[in-house]
């Protein structure tokens, strides 16, 4: 058996992380996303209490037949996607050779995946007939904002986010930008952070006057910008959005013109913008 040691820095930039409320869906599933967690916490301190990484490499449980068990989770591929309107889509999920779910009327079924790096858990009920052979299909609904917020322009961007991470249901994604001029302007920082833990949330800073990173604490090294929010940056921030987004728009006079002027040249319609 292969034996790693580690410091506690590494340590615990393996332990899991906690799921956030909006990741459980409330449905009594079996397994829970906090069942996940709490096999894979007591995984984490049986390696550390041994001082052995390679413990960590067993796999999650999970099994690749056809047939479902409540206790574990199978796996299988997307054969395609297809985009029934604005914000919904219909997923078609393969199944081995012609098995089928044989699920009973209006029974739901437990879909997880990573997004953002955070694992989500949702409950689907398939739109495809019970008894439809090697495949099943569901859909899912997602819109998307994104918050452009210069320095206090942030106030009216928050209550937004949080009627959002408040409702299980809705699931869309936001990517909120916000431009100060240091580190130390940023509002709010520990409501930003615990929002950011939402699987459906992205948090970016672009500080003007900021010329390195190095000095900024590390959980804000890899979604902070120095400079100002140009052209390109903007370009850049929209083409990792999953899907053309409605933008919120909040600041100056002069930053909500520029902001204005960067989002057309990227390719956003006007009547897909608000300014406050």
């Amino acid at each position: 058996m292969l034996t790693m040691s580690g410091n506690e820095d590494d340590w615990l930039a393996l332990k899991p992380q906690e799921p956030s409320p909006s990741q459980c869906c409330g449905s009594g599933c079996k397994p829970c996303i906090y069942d996940v967690y709490e096999k894979e916490l007591a995984q984490w301190e049986r390696a550390k209490a041994k001082q052995d990484k390679s413990l960590l490499l067993e796999k999650k449980e999970q099994s690749n037949n056809s047939e479902l068990n409540p206790d574990t989770f199978t796996a299988f591929n997307i054969s395609s996607v297809e985009q029934l309107t604005e914000d919904t889509y219909q997923y078609k999920f393969e199944l081995p050779g012609n098995s089928s779910l044989q699920l009973s009327l209006g029974q739901h079924i437990v879909l997880r995946g990573v997004v953002n790096g955070l694992e989500v858990q949702r409950a689907y009920t398939p739109i495809s007939p019970g008894n439809a052979e090697g495949y099943f299909e569901v859909l899912m609904k997602h819109g998307e904002l994104l918050m452009l917020a210069s320095g206090t322009g942030l106030a009216p961007m928050l209550p937004i986010l949080q009627s959002i991470t408040d409702d299980e249901e809705d699931e869309t994604f936001v990517t909120l930008v916000g431009c100060f001029r240091t580190f130390d302007k940023i509002y709010l920082k520990p409501l930003l952070q615990d929002l950011a833990r939402y699987w459906n949330i992205r948090i970016f800073y672009v500080l003007s006057q900021e010329t390195s990173l190095e000095k900024l604490p590390w959980s804000y090294q890899e979604n902070t910008y120095t400079g100002r929010l140009n052209e390109d940056l903007m370009k850049t921030i929209i083409n990792s959005c999953r899907r053309k987004p409605f933008v919120l728009i909040c600041g100056s006079s002069a930053f909500n013109e520029d902001m204005s002027r960067y989002l057309k040249a990227a390719g956003i319609e006007e009547n897909s913008c608000f300014v406050f």
